[in-house]
């Protein structure tokens, strides 16, 4: 039997009381089933959700927030400019996990970007009029304020990312990252094996811990590096592309570069080329994350360090939902493994 018209009005549109008539079942138990609740036989189930599809039954909103006090929705919030955000495929990705899981989890995304003071006061006051069950925030930086108006607010929250400075505490932030200074010892080891003697680093943002991570794996493989070796970029082609003009006007005797992520590597690249250096007959070149659409497709194909971003995306939400149904405790942080991605370019 079709449900009603969408176009029927709201109070033509089928209740909850239908629901149970047509289940031969009680209003309680027709309510427990639509609202996810424990306790009600397999057999009523099938019962209801038949008679829900049925009768085109839509949830009241407004009440199943009452009975459950959820609202259905998590707000991911991003500290970057939008520009960066639609350019960059490291976000796409991110948010694609993010978004795959909250959907097994039949809860609402809701995305919130701050690029100023303005969108940070606009976000503040979002979190605290209590429309979402949650937070999943990342790329934050050193200096960030989003961490304490989560904390002012107690909104329950897991962070993409090791959140904060070096050294600070963390065992009352649930986080989700990869294990940048691992991936940074591997990258560089694996250029010194090649035979390289002047491996420069292309930083990320140093208000990032990700960034600082990797500088530090770096250095736990060339302690005495030279420190005209290193430049900073900003995680972008183009910044990329700066910090190894740099690199070879102060070292042009340079072999070999790891980059922080493979946007920078990508930038790195085409200076190269257009120097006339060969890659990588006379310069190595590894970079930092796999994104297919990036490492793929530069020439040569970029050997990297792979991340899993999809997969700490969803770890995210995982951690978030564990944290909401256990009544805010918080949940141990997860690092995830890197692995060297070997392709041409070293």
């Amino acid at each position: 039997m079709p449900g009603p018209s969408p176009d029927a009005p709201l109070h033509a549109r089928p209740t909850l009381e239908a629901v149970a008539a047509r289940a031969g079942v009680s209003r309680a138990t027709a309510s427990r089933v639509v609202n996810g609740g424990a306790g009600v036989r397999q057999p009523l189930v099938d019962q209801v959700r038949k008679a829900v599809e049925e009768l085109g039954y839509i949830p009241n909103h407004a009440a199943r927030t009452l009975v459950t006090r959820r609202n259905g929705a998590v707000a991911v919030i991003i500290d970057e400019p939008e520009v960066r955000i639609f350019s960059d495929p490291f976000f796409s990705q991110h948010i694609r996990g993010i978004s795959r899981e909250l959907n097994a989890h039949d809860a609402q995304l809701v995305l919130l970007l701050v690029e100023g003071r303005g969108d940070f006061e606009r976000v503040s006051r979002y979190l605290g009029g209590g429309h979402v069950d949650g937070v999943l925030a990342f790329s934050l930086h050193t200096d960030d304020e989003l961490p304490a108006a989560i904390r002012r607010f107690r909104v329950p929250a897991v962070y993409g990312g090791r959140p904060g400075r070096p050294g600070a505490p963390t065992d009352a932030v649930p986080f989700v990252d990869c294990d940048n200074r691992g991936g940074a010892r591997e990258a560089v080891r694996h250029l010194a094996g090649l035979g390289r003697r002047n491996i420069a680093h292309i930083a990320g943002p140093r208000d990032q811990t990700s960034a600082l991570d990797r500088i530090d794996g770096y250095a736990d493989i060339l302690p005495d590096a030279d420190p005209a070796l290193l430049a900073d970029g900003d995680f972008t082609v183009e910044g990329g592309a700066r910090a190894m003009a740099e690199l070879l006007a102060r070292r042009p005797d340079l072999d070999a570069v790891f980059a922080a992520n493979d946007l920078m590597a990508s930038g790195a690249l085409r200076v190269l080329r257009e120097r006339g250096r060969r890659v990588p007959q006379d310069v190595a070149l590894v970079g930092f994350d796999d994104m297919e659409s990036v490492a793929g497709a530069t020439d040569p194909p970029l050997t990297t360090i792979r991340q899993d971003v999809v997969g700490m995306g969803r770890l995210m939400v995982r951690l978030l939902m564990d944290r909401l149904e256990d009544g805010g405790a918080v949940p141990e942080s997860v690092i995830t493994p890197t692995r060297l991605v070997r392709r041409a370019s070293a």
